[in-house]
């Protein structure tokens, strides 16, 4: 549900824009204050639900997450929609997170962890791909409303069955939210969101951007500040420093990079290129979701058998192979020979990749710090994606401006999406080196400050998720 609602309002936009009356830059604040919201406050909520508990932080979320569908759902201004998508954004930066780091607890074995991290990525690349597909059928059948009405009984499930199924964790370290550095990490990653979402508009030179950017830099330099001085604080520097999750989230960065901006440019490819409409071109991602749940389910085979780091590597040049092959995809290909086979390919490595990134992004987290280690990796899912988003979209923007004058509008938009493409799988490329090189085979971990192994193992401070003391 959390992450259909990133895409579900794409083909709903416009029905949206009629019915409440949006203007062009505030229709695209739909989106982008539920992306605001969710990657500014990841980091703060992350750490709420070690100190508070996971179970409540995740099931507060979950409420607010639906009480913030109901809003949307029944809105009749602008700035209504806009509000409780921004609200929902913050539900699901409380939900997310917390989930993360109770499966982490509740799999400590490698092979098991892996084999859950494959089944939680598979469901979320469900919601990925049928969101368009919902989105599409919800508000050409119905209204728009639906796509957000549509959350209130998942929710009401969650809340009601997650209590008897899955019981309480929390950090048994008593400590209180580090308040400076709460400020200054949110106001940060706020900042920094907000900048890159803005250079889609009006590219890298315009102060409206440069100012958050350079905003979110000066945050970031007093957020470490004070995190070093402080005896309690919110991301410890020793957290971030540890080497093997430092790695994963380096390549996590590189990876999630590639692939928004992969589904942005062939979304926009199949329909202003090869001429398919909104639901047509929400179908053709299917086949995207079915080689990621393949990959998935070979993902945990693949990490027991082989390691994380060879099969991160081995995940990352499949993918880079796959985006190489959708990079040839011209006007008059076919569906079945030009756009499926690149598709399955680099769905079958980004299934590959996910379970693998999430091992090792969590490896040596334990009931002190699981939902940091879990907000930290999808903020940096986040950020990633943004920056991906907006540098690889200039660069194909760019490319098919300057082609247009001598190869015609279709021809020059493929340019741009070729060449984008291929940038996208030299990011990729460039991931499996930093894996392979900096991701150091060594024995088997026994304790968090020992993690660094190729098959690492998640600790935790008791054997097993007991009821709360």
């Amino acid at each position: 549900m959390l992450v259909l609602d990133d895409n579900v309002v794409s083909v709903a936009l416009p029905s949206v824009r009629d019915d409440l009356g949006f203007s062009s830059a505030g229709l695209a604040w739909v989106v982008n204050a539920y992306f605001l919201a969710f990657g500014g406050l990841l980091l703060l909520f992350g750490r709420m639900a070690d100190l508070l508990g996971r179970r409540l932080v995740f099931l507060t979320g979950v409420v607010l997450f639906g009480a913030a569908s109901l809003v949307c759902g029944l809105a009749q201004e602008p700035w209504q929609l806009v509000a409780g998508r921004f609200v929902q954004g913050a539900g699901s930066a409380m939900a997310s997170p917390a989930a993360l780091a109770l499966i982490t607890l509740l799999f400590p074995g490698t092979e098991e962890r892996a084999k859950a991290f494959g089944i939680w990525g598979g469901i979320a690349a469900l919601g990925g791909t049928t969101g368009l597909v919902i989105s599409g059928a919800l508000t050409g059948l119905a209204s728009w409303r639906w796509i957000f009405l549509i959350n209130l009984p998942v929710a009401a499930v969650a809340v009601v069955l997650l209590p008897r199924l899955v019981p309480e964790s929390r950090s048994g370290h008593a400590a209180r939210i580090d308040v400076p550095g709460a400020v200054l990490g949110t106001g940060a990653l706020v900042s920094l969101v907000y900048g890159l979402l803005q250079t889609g508009e009006l590219g890298w030179t315009d102060p409206v951007v440069v100012g958050p950017l350079g905003f979110a830099g000066l945050l970031a330099v007093a957020f470490l500040a004070v995190e070093a001085r402080t005896a309690e604080p919110l991301v410890p520097l020793a957290f971030l420093s540890f080497r093997f999750r430092a790695v994963a989230n380096g390549a996590t960065l590189l990876f999630s990079a590639a692939m928004y901006a992969m589904a942005f440019l062939l979304m926009v490819h199949l329909q202003t290129v090869l001429g398919y409409g909104p639901l047509t071109a929400g179908l053709a991602y299917l086949p995207y979701g079915a080689g990621i749940l393949a990959g998935m389910w070979l993902s945990s085979r693949a990490v027991a058998r082989l390691g994380v780091r060879p099969a991160l590597v081995g995940a990352f040049l499949l993918t880079a192979a796959g985006l190489l092959l959708l990079s040839g995809v011209a006007p008059s290909d076919s569906y079945a020979s030009g756009v499926l086979p690149g598709m399955l390919v680099t769905s079958l490595g980004c299934g590959l990749s996910l379970p693998a990134l999430t091992v090792a992004a969590l490896t040596g987290t334990t009931e002190e710090n699981a939902g940091l280690g879990s907000a930290l990796l999808s903020a940096v899912q986040q950020v990633g994606g943004a920056v991906g988003v907006a540098v690889l979209v200039a660069l194909a923007v760019g490319r098919s401006d300057a082609r247009a004058a001598e190869e015609g509008r279709l021809r020059a938009a493929t340019e741009g999406f070729s060449f984008a493409l291929a940038v996208a799988a030299a990011v990729l490329a460039l991931g499996a080196v930093l894996v392979a090189t900096l991701l150091k085979k060594s024995h088997r971990p026994s304790s968090a400050s020992d993690a660094g192994g190729e098959v690492p193992a998640v600790t935790r401070s008791r054997a097993q998720p007991g009821p709360e003391r």
